[in-house]
């Protein structure tokens, strides 16, 4: 139990590249590499352990941009 609230304390924000590839961030913006690896493998564990104030993102091929989304639609 105190390791989930640790994990979650830890993630920030959460990215999805437009290749399926995620990368995840701590609050000091440093990468957390056990949460990083493709979209199938992580999906699970992040949306487990994601705090309610974690921000996820996508970086679609056809946008320039990262674009927050909810977390359901991550």
């Amino acid at each position: 139990m105190a390791e989930t609230a640790l994990r979650r304390s830890q993630i920030k924000t959460i990215v999805r590249c437009y290749n399926d590839m995620v990368v995840v961030f701590d609050k000091s913006g440093e990468q957390i590499p056990r949460y990083q690896g493709t979209y199938a493998e992580v999906r699970q564990t992040i949306l487990a352990d994601a705090p309610p104030d974690a921000i996820f993102m996508r970086f679609p091929r056809d946008c320039g941009e990262l674009q927050t989304v909810d977390r359901a639609s991550w």
